[in-house]
């Protein structure tokens, strides 16, 4: 505003301006009845000391708010103050001078967290836990189908065919992540019907692209029967998960739930294991396309068309490989490692089958670890609205990650161990074991809190870096163990050394 506005003819002179309601009036005295003698015209105004404290006490409440004179001078301009009228109500040059003085009259009084803000980062703990169990309980299918591995015929000292299932895995791991991010990616847009139809598509050629890689490596038909079974099965759990139906996914995964206890009981022929087997394949294959069709034919078409660039995929389709490749060694490598030094033969008197304790332990925390996501999102919120220097929300924001990641390595160290208890001929947990599966643990978790916040490429080159590094060594004959400690320490440093910086500004928690 350059001026100040007059007011209609009529309602005053020109000395009269229009006063808005944050500036305080000119107040005059009330005449006496019978004035006695000429009242001086300075007397017939009352004026405070100051005009500028009677603005400080009206605008008491935004000046003890604000964090800088900038703010109040921002407040008094949107209300009209010009330059003009800061020199002719209060005597100051312009309305900077003023906001300046008001923010030193006014001590501060920083607003505390508000009982009605509503945290977005709020996470229903028994959601986290039914993904958890969902997560975890596909295990069980291994030992439905184990006896579709031949034992007798071995490569690399695994069964024939597992190598094929590995190779399965991984290319469903990868695929699939990269899936479901561009299908958030949609949901995130408000087109639920278009995360529909790029789940639709995309899901059918993750099981074919991971079937064909097991056929191509080979193995008994059995195991690659398996392989492409497993592989229908995470493409369906990708589009139950990314449309939020894991209750569909659990009652899918029922079956092979029931068929395992039973087999851990008695005996049982293989034809009914395979029957139990694809029931729950079939299930899961049945609720994604129920729920797919819904999406679809529910929701309305855009009016405005929108396209998504491939190539933002990249990176959590490595992210996705590397995972699966750390977690496969930290399973398989001790078997592969005996495999290599005999000459890629299993060991005389040793167990072929994958180590199980740090599967368990690995998936069963998963639950936990998408919980402790949102909780460290939801307390940064919290630590940015009551904290006063960026400094402070620095300290309070490390202070956060820290407990959070500790709350995640203690829950996977006592789950390990007590899968090492209970599962059947482990070996006892030493302290090189703990230490590599807690730095594994770690790193994933860092890794994806900073995929959380857009550090993809950052994450997916460090963890794909690691999982290079500990494959070459593990088909160089390195122990396992060494491997995994040296690899995924590494990594642990160097997703912490990115962690720290970059999620202690404040610019990340907005």
């Amino acid at each position: 505003m350059s001026g100040p506005l007059r007011l209609i003819p009529g309602e005053g002179g020109p000395e009269h301006t229009m006063q808005l309601r944050t500036l305080p009036l000119k107040r005059r005295r009330p005449a006496p009845p019978e004035p006695e003698a000429e009242a001086d015209p300075e007397d017939s105004l009352y004026l405070p000391a100051d005009p500028l404290d009677e603005l400080a006490e009206r605008l008491r409440d935004v000046c003890a708010d604000a964090v800088h004179p900038y703010e109040i001078a921002a407040f008094l301009e949107s209300d009209g103050l010009s330059d003009e009228q800061a020199a002719l109500l209060y005597g100051r040059p312009d309305a900077f001078t003023v906001a300046e003085e008001l923010f030193e009259k006014v001590e501060r009084r920083y607003p505390g967290p508000s009982s009605e803000f509503a945290n977005p980062w709020r996470a229903d703990p028994w959601r986290c836990v039914v993904r958890g169990l969902v997560f975890a309980l596909p295990g069980l299918g291994y030992l439905l189908g184990a006896s579709l591995f031949a034992t007798t015929r071995m490569r690399f000292g695994l069964p024939s065919g597992m190598l094929a299932l590995s190779v399965a895995t991984l290319v469903s791991w990868g695929f699939n992540q990269a899936l479901a991010h561009r299908s958030y990616r949609w949901l995130s847009r408000l087109r639920r019907r278009d995360a529909a139809v790029c789940l639709a598509v995309g899901a059918p050629a993750g099981a074919l692209v991971a079937s064909a890689a097991a056929y191509v490596v080979g193995g008994p038909l059995g195991a690659l029967c398996f392989a492409a079974g497993q592989s229908c099965y995470l493409a369906a759990a990708t589009v139950l998960l990314v449309l939020g139906r894991e209750k569909f996914l659990l009652l899918a995964l029922a079956p092979a739930s029931v068929g395992a206890g039973v087999v851990l009981a008695v005996d049982v022929p293989q034809l009914v294991r395979t029957v139990v087997l694809l029931a729950s394949v079939a299930l899961a294959v049945g609720l994604a396309v129920r729920e797919l069709l819904v999406c679809i034919r529910g929701g309305e078409r855009e009016s405005v068309e929108l396209r998504l660039p491939v190539r933002q995929e990249l990176p959590h389709l490595l992210f996705g490989l590397a995972c699966g490749a750390l977690t496969l060694i930290a399973g398989l490598g001790g078997t592969i490692h005996q495999a290599v030094q005999t000459g890629g033969h299993a060991a005389q008197g040793t167990s072929t089958t994958p180590t199980g304790p740090a599967m368990i332990a690995l998936t069963l925390s998963l639950g936990l670890a998408e919980w402790l996501l949102f909780r460290y999102r939801a307390l940064a919120v919290a630590a940015l609205r009551t904290s006063h220097t960026s400094g402070q929300f620095s300290r309070r924001a490390g202070a956060i990650l820290l407990g959070c990641l500790f709350i995640y390595l203690t829950t996977v160290a006592a789950l390990d161990a007590a899968a090492t208890v209970l599962w059947p001929g482990a070996p006892a947990l030493g302290v090189p074991q703990l230490g590599a599966m807690l730095l594994l643990g770690g790193s994933l978790w860092l890794a994806l809190l900073l995929n959380a916040f857009g550090f993809s490429w950052s994450t997916a080159l460090v963890c794909l870096a690691a999982a290079v590094a500990e494959s070459a060594g593990l088909l160089a004959g390195v122990d396992p163990i060494v491997l995994q400690l040296i690899g995924c320490g590494a990594a642990a440093v160097v997703l912490t050394a990115l962690a720290g910086p970059a999620l202690g500004r404040t610019t990340q928690h907005r």
